[in-house]
């Protein structure tokens, strides 16, 4: 699972290496200890990414593209550059517009693209045309800046790409969503992260006087759940491999975690995205999250923190008594979601082998023992029927030592090891963690990293989440309305991304409203304040 890196590590030469043999352009390269790196004095130990781990990258190999001086100190950002698509109608630029050139970066055709059969993610012209005409690079930028307006909150933050040859390239920043979209597709890197807002622009941190002037300020609360933390208790798959049944783990982690981000704490920003494959990830995008530093970011992990210990271990729900008033609403929240999707779909404790872990969380050793004895004379049992089992013989007095309370208590704790949220609570102590961003293209399934409408989260089927070949076929296949009276669709209007992107658009504009609702109040109160002097 990722690790963080400190920000005395961000701002040191010694954090940027490559991994792979291309060597992408504007970037010195040379070779040490036989890694190739950048700047870098010392071994380098590479951190590998694989396609099938849905991870953030804060302290893997990287990559720091030394762009040109003239890119950066002198180089003048056009206001039309600043501006780009503020006002227009179209949310983005259309495939039958005016491309814009990038150097040794062809455009996409125009559609149609014809893909072949064998066409896939992997696939640069795919991912060219993905990224030119589906990618909602707007709304990423507004999402980002929390205003139209272009501002630090947007060009101090770090970008981090993942090159076709598995190389990667940190300390990447833009003033404007265009800059981005044009690196991108010099690059075409098979996906890019998101880092913190630093407190001077990423790209000049080695020209600071002193290395602690450069340090993240300012990075959305995030929480990463991934479904090989469940293997241990899901039945239906194991590793990289999903269905509908064993979705329902990351379902009940939404409920919990977005209950209790909102109710507990206040939070009213917070986005779900579709990690691609067999997760997903929250963005809690409010202010006051934002600007939380790592103390606190442990200490609201931590109250979220209930499933503790390995896979191999003993007991890992160890709650006082009586419950916490989180802990209460969570087993509410997860109570049906155990008799259905755990004991009925999952059967958890069919086996010897199973059942002898369901023995190990009861606190009687009379009771086990009966409930041993039964199940032994019924192999296959269903675990339905197995935790009937337990209250039945436990109401027949067969045990004089069984304490009622003790068993209750169990019971809740087997509820909550079998449903509550395992969060990689890594990802959410540190400031300076980056995130794969929403909507790139996860490079095993193709699938797009699309948000989730948590008011109808248990209607989302991952399955069905359009893959980047999909969504070309669907432009490719468009025809227009007759009641369209002229109007020009977009591309992403054409295909089955339009909800995920209406959704985002929307969610974005909640933010800015906020965001644009608070800077008036306060330049009200301000201006108050000077009348009264």
């Amino acid at each position: 699972m990722p690790h963080s890196v400190s920000p005395e590590e961000s701002a040191s030469p010694d954090a940027d290496a490559i991994i792979g043999e291309p060597k992408p352009e504007n970037i010195e390269l040379h070779e040490s200890a036989g890694t190739v790196v950048a700047d870098s004095v010392g071994p380098i130990e590479p951190s590998q990414a694989s396609d099938d781990q849905d991870m953030m990258m804060a302290d893997a190999g990287a990559v720091e593209e030394k762009m040109p001086v003239k890119m950066e100190a002198t180089a003048e950002v056009k206001l039309e550059d600043l501006f780009a698509d503020m006002d227009s109608d179209e949310e983005f630029p259309s495939s039958t517009g005016q491309g814009v050139n990038i150097s040794n970066s062809p455009e996409a055709p125009a559609s149609p693209l014809h893909l072949g059969p064998t066409s896939s993610a992997s696939d640069p012209q795919v991912m060219r045309s993905f990224y030119q005409r589906l990618f909602p690079w707007r709304y990423l930028f507004q999402w980002l800046n929390h205003s139209p307006t272009p501002s630090t909150d947007f060009g101090h933050r770090e970008f981090a790409f993942t090159l076709p040859n598995d190389a990667y390239l940190r300390y990447q920043s833009f003033p404007t969503h265009d800059l981005l979209r044009k690196d991108v597709l010099r690059l075409m890197p098979s996906r890019f992260e998101i880092g913190p807002v630093y407190s001077t622009n990423p790209r000049d941190r080695k020209t600071l006087r002193k290395s602690a002037a450069f340090k993240p300020i300012a990075k959305e609360l995030c929480f990463d759940i991934d479904l090989t933390d469940y293997d241990d208790i899901r039945t239906c798959c194991d590793k990289a491999n999903i269905c509908n049944k064993c979705w329902q783990f990351i379902t009940m982690a939404i409920k919990v975690v977005d209950v209790a981000l909102r109710d507990d704490f206040g939070f009213k920003h917070i986005m779900w995205v579709y990690s691609g494959r067999r997760g997903a990830h929250a963005w809690v995008c409010d202010k006051k999250a934002r600007q939380m530093d790592d103390q606190k970011r442990r200490a609201l992990a931590g109250y979220l923190e209930v499933i503790k210990g390995g896979a191999q271990g003993g007991k890992r729900v160890n709650i006082k008594r009586p419950l916490h008033p989180h802990v209460a609403r969570s087993l509410d929240i997860l109570k049906s979601h155990f008799q259905n999707d755990i004991l009925h779909d999952q059967d958890p404790w069919e086996t010897d082998e199973k059942f002898d872990r369901l023995l190990q969380l009861l606190p009687d050793k009379t009771l086990n023992e009966a409930l041993r004895k039964k199940w032994n004379s019924a192999p296959g049992r269903a675990s339905t029927a197995k935790w009937t089992d337990i209250d039945a013989l436990a109401k027949s007095g067969m045990s004089k030592s069984l304490d009622a309370k003790a068993l209750l208590d169990a019971k809740q704790d087997i509820v909550l090891e079998y449903t509550y949220p395992r969060l990689d609570i890594e990802v959410s102590k540190h400031l300076n963690h980056l995130l794969k961003s929403p909507f790139v293209v996860h490079p095993g399934t193709g699938r797009v990293c699309v948000p989730i409408n948590t008011k109808h989260c248990e209607d989302f089927d991952p399955l069905s989440v359009p893959t980047v070949t999909d969504l070309l076929r669907e432009i490719d296949e468009w025809t227009a309305p007759e009641d369209a009276n002229g109007k020009i669709a977009q591309d992403w209007e054409k295909t089955s991304l339009k909800p995920y992107v209406e959704y985002f658009r929307s969610f974005v504009l909640g933010i800015m409203k906020d965001e644009k609702d608070v800077k008036v109040k306060r330049e009200r109160e301000e201006a108050g304040d000077a009348m009264e002097f």
